[in-house]
């Protein structure tokens, strides 16, 4: 350290000050660029639930605190900018390798999972969030080390602490932008990290040949350089591997990880964790067996159903379009707005699930909850799909948002929701069910077959399990309302809505702490989660 804190520059002070502001931009830019990014890189295996969110940003908060407080300490020791620029290379590389190191330990929480391990499965994630440490930790060296460096006189500090903090902020919300909106969806989360890293070491690098520092430049570009190597070595291959099947495709969007996934002939879409599929497609059959089929059979609670009133339906989580196929099966000549926040999803619906076949189908790319409290349209069917396995957006578990979509039923109209469970515990079953009960009179609950999964199904006109019955006995036998709801009444999966649990609001929603809460139980009592 001593020949570079010895070595003297003659570059221009201006120059000089330029130089520590610009690495002190990069340095909000990259701490916040790296958070973002490492949501995205955690995701696929751990989801980006508010639990993943407190860890992550928790951790950086400390890592950065700890910077800096030691970086401080540097900087009284060595208060040189050549020194600062050898620490954000560093701080670049180390970034950059985060996404090669952390592929090995995410693998081993997907067979943590498949073994119900929890203790390995959440060691995993602690593994992945200390690989942070380094990176960030040394980002956070920039502000004490540019202060130290730029303040002359005590009667300015004020002036230079606040500039230097401006610039740090306006380098954050650049990093706040930058990779979800741009980098992200255009070349994925890993190289968005290779951006990220060698943007700061590439900084770093011409800082040192300002310095008028050759050897510090050449030890700069050679971290520059390694890193490349090591990307081309290890860097390639899929994000993770297929939940299930063989991969097709993978990509990921502004919203999600996906994977399209063929399996004995059916096309698969998994997201994010992939611990479910969101859609199937099969080109010789409409039914699927699972949770998909079950949004057909809604309105035969309905003591007024008749199959040639179903007009009109919606369906928030549209995804690869299953449950609109299904539908548009069904009851011929619906039309359906099928809402999807995720144009990418769409975009593969069509190309391999069979969504551009659906006739009188209203693609909308928009939040599902937004969209219904601004449109006019009302409906005999609303479908609610929208998990972010395992959970589901707390904004469509309210009691606020069930009044919305009463609000859009015509009469005898139903809303059907898709709510995960395990084998054995039904909370969250029971929490949707009393929270839909404050706004429908008569809430049913049909257990998917096979699946962890259980629809809900909310009325507000007169409905009963016998009118189910006696309305699937009018149905042609070939129809596959029908077939769904024989299926289900031999199965004698149906009950009435359970009442009297914890009710949902705007204001408190813990559906993400109720879902830990199940999967904990399932991981210690051995069930699948």
């Amino acid at each position: 350290m001593a020949q570079f804190v010895n070595a003297a520059t003659d570059a221009n002070p201006r120059t000089i000050n330029r130089l520590i502001k610009t690495i002190v931009f990069a340095g909000g830019l990259t701490s916040i660029g790296i958070e973002l990014s490492a949501s995205r890189l955690i995701a696929p295996y751990f989801g980006d639930s508010t639990f993943i969110w407190a860890n992550l940003i928790g951790l950086t908060m400390l890592y950065l605190s700890l910077g800096y407080a030691i970086g401080g300490r540097v900087a009284d020791r060595y208060p040189q900018p050549e020194v600062l620029c050898l620490l954000t290379a560093l701080a670049g590389f180390t970034a950059g390798v985060i996404p090669i190191v952390a592929h090995p330990i995410l693998q081993v929480s997907l067979d943590a999972f498949d073994s119900v391990s929890i203790g390995a499965f959440y060691g995993s994630l602690l593994g992945v969030l200390l690989l942070f440490a380094i990176p960030i930790t040394l980002i956070g060296f920039v502000s004490p080390f540019a202060l130290r460096l730029l303040v002359r006189d005590v009667a300015t500090a004020g002036h230079t602490s606040g500039g230097l903090s401006a610039v740090s902020t306006f380098g954050a919300i650049a990093g706040s932008f930058l990779p979800v909106l741009i980098l992200i969806p255009l070349v994925g989360t890993a190289k968005t990290f290779y951006i990220l890293s060698i943007g700061m070491m590439a900084i770093s690098a011409a800082g040192l040949l300002i310095l008028r520092s050759p050897r510090g430049a050449v030890i700069a570009s050679s971290l520059v350089g390694l890193l490349l190597v090591i990307i081309g070595i290890f860097g390639g291959g899929r994000i993770k591997p297929p939940y299930e099947g063989t991969l097709v495709y993978e990509t990921e969007s502004q919203y999600n990880y996906i994977q399209v996934l063929e399996d004995n002939g059916e096309y698969l879409l998994a997201l994010n964790e992939g611990q479910a599929i969101h859609s199937v497609y099969n080109p010789n059959s409409i039914l699927t067996g699972g949770p998909w089929d079950f949004f057909t059979v809604g309105p035969l609670f309905s003591e007024s159903f008749n199959p040639a009133n179903v007009h009109s339906a919606a369906i928030v989580g549209l995804a690869g379009g299953t449950a609109a196929r299904e539908l548009s099966v069904a009851y011929p000549g619906v039309a359906i707005d099928g809402i999807e926040i995720d144009g990418k999803i769409a975009e593969l619906g069509k190309r391999y699930f069979g969504l551009d076949t659906v006739p009188k189908l209203n693609l909308i790319i928009e939040d599902g909850r937004y969209y219904l409290n601004r449109t006019q349209n009302r409906y005999d069917i609303v479908a609610v799909d929208a998990f972010d396995q395992p959970y589901i957006p707390f904004q469509l578990t309210t009691t606020e948002f069930f009044q919305t979509v009463a609000a859009h039923l015509n009469p005898g109209g139903a809303a059907v929701i898709n709510v995960g469970r395990t084998e054995t515990d039904f909370r969250l079953i029971d929490v949707i069910s009393s929270t839909m009960r404050e706004v429908f009179p008569y809430v049913f609950a049909i257990d998917v077959p096979g699946y962890n999964n259980t629809m809900l199904v909310g009325l507000s006109s007169p409905a009963s399990i016998d009118a189910f019955a006696h309305n699937a006995e009018q149905l042609p036998s070939d129809s596959i309302a029908r077939q769904v709801a024989d299926s289900s009444i031999a199965h004698g999966n149906i009950r009435p809505g359970p009442s009297g649990g914890e009710v949902f609001t705007d204001d408190h929603a813990p559906v993400e702490l109720v879902t830990d809460l199940l999967i904990l139980d399932a991981a210690r009592e051995g069930d699948s989660p």
